[in-house]
């Protein structure tokens, strides 16, 4: 049984007044190719855990570093869609739960379900808190932390930048010293040349368009019931003997997809002759050019798209896998990046309306995947004072063939990672018999 003590509006504290304070600031080519849903993330804390208060005082501090999630998504009068930086707070519930914390998460997964314990996605994104938080306390005194946040305020970087001063804001208490700020200025990373010279078909990747192989295929839509979520782990010997077995020097990240995407193109039984490829999410910060600081808060990914046909990635050694992601990742680069702000710059003088292609809730993307790592974010070590996480959740993935790769909290002392996937109900079974064999 849950009771709802408490649904406040925080709002940031400044040690000077902030330059952006009133702006209305277009959302970029980025942010709009980014998917228009708030995303939810749960983490779980055992007894004794930091008070609300704390955690409601360290937020304050920590959002006037970044006042866009203060803000709200306004519409201007050509109907296009921009963050006012108003300060109207980030939304804040307090709730009390008649249980204990082992009840409510156990063995890291929930017990229950799992959107229970963040704040119910609003139906309306524009006028929302663009990030709220569900501080539910268990009888026990353990903490969960729900927290869902608009995806076109900021991408999983950023949002781990934003944790990790809010996590520094709470520790330090009244000793907090406001850092040096992020970068926030989010016209510098979507300049386009003086005369804009989009040479890539966008229209066809990052937005609707005709299909060229590499965009969104018009995939089946099922009922949700349909698709299973899955969380298997992998440890750190084994991601070190699929390392050995791809005899080329690899990331975690390259060698578990290669893996998973070998696995679960078998799970599925395709034809040989049929082709699969991956959606990746590719951070650009580092790739464009000029660089765009790490400290970048908002969007800045793309995707890459590896695709192979089933028989060679059966066939194929983890290592010739491998090398497919590897440069296709490559292909986004500098002259990639820039051919898209100059596509959006392109769209905005024409008043072309853009749509994302991120599938609705129900799709099927077999024979294909998305993914995303979630590796190189600092979620899982989100100390607030009293130790890190028992447990970090990603919410149900409601389409199938998408998976988020995560550091894993089931064993601390010996690492591993994580893999949150989203199966079609007929392949699951399948899958989970053979996705812990190496060829």
């Amino acid at each position: 049984m849950e009771i709802t003590l408490a649904t406040t509006m925080v709002k940031p504290i400044y040690s000077t007044p902030h330059p952006l304070a009133g702006e209305k600031v277009p959302l970029t080519v980025f942010d709009r190719a980014a998917i228009d849903l708030f995303v939810p993330t749960v983490l779980a804390y055992p007894a004794p855990a930091p008070s609300n208060e704390a955690l409601k005082e360290g937020l304050r501090k920590a959002v006037a570093q970044y006042p866009h999630l203060a803000g709200r998504l306004a519409v201007d009068d050509r109907r296009r869609r921009f963050l006012h930086v108003n300060d109207e707070g980030v939304l804040v519930v307090e709730a009390a739960l008649s249980a204990d914390l082992s009840d409510v998460i156990s063995n890291g997964m929930p017990a229950g379900n799992v959107d229970k314990l963040y704040p119910t996605i609003p139906e309306e994104n524009v006028g929302a808190a663009l990030l709220q938080i569900k501080l539910n306390r268990c009888r026990c005194g353990g903490l969960v932390i729900g927290i869902i946040c608009h995806h076109h305020v900021a991408d999983g970087h950023s949002i781990s930048t934003f944790f990790t001063t809010w996590e520094s804001a709470v520790r330090a208490g009244n000793d907090f010293t406001f850092p040096s700020p992020p970068f926030l200025d989010r016209a510098a990373t979507a300049a386009p040349r003086g005369t804009p010279a989009p040479v890539f078909d966008h229209r066809s990747i990052e937005f609707n368009g005709s299909d060229d192989g590499r965009s969104s295929r018009p995939y089946a839509v099922v009922p949700m019931d349909k698709i299973k979520n899955l969380t298997v782990h992998f440890t750190d010997e084994f991601v070190a003997e699929l390392k050995t077995r791809a005899g080329v020097r690899c990331s975690t990240f390259q060698c578990l997809l290669a893996h998973v995407w070998k696995k679960i193109t078998a799970a599925r039984g395709l034809e040989p002759e049929e082709f699969t490829q991956v959606r990746v999410a590719v951070n650009c910060r580092s790739r464009a050019d000029p660089a765009v600081p790490m400290d970048f808060f908002g969007n800045m990914v793309l995707w890459a798209f590896p695709r192979l046909q089933v028989r060679d990635l059966l066939n194929s050694s983890y290592g010739r896998v491998v090398h497919a992601i590897r440069d296709a990742v490559a292909r986004v680069n500098g002259e990639y990046i820039q051919s898209f702000v100059d596509f959006g710059a392109v769209a905005d003088a024409s008043g072309e309306e853009l749509n994302a292609t991120a599938a609705p809730a129900g799709t099927i993307l077999c024979p294909d995947l998305e993914v995303d790592s979630w590796l190189g974010f600092q979620f899982h070590k989100m100390d607030l004072g009293t130790g890190r996480p028992c447990a970090f959740l990603a919410p149900d993935l409601p389409v199938e063939g998408l998976m988020i790769f995560v550091p894993s909290l089931a064993g601390m002392a010996v690492g591993g990672v994580d893999l949150f996937m989203a199966v079609a109900e007929c392949h699951a079974e399948a899958f989970e018999q053979i996705c812990h064999s190496v060829d």
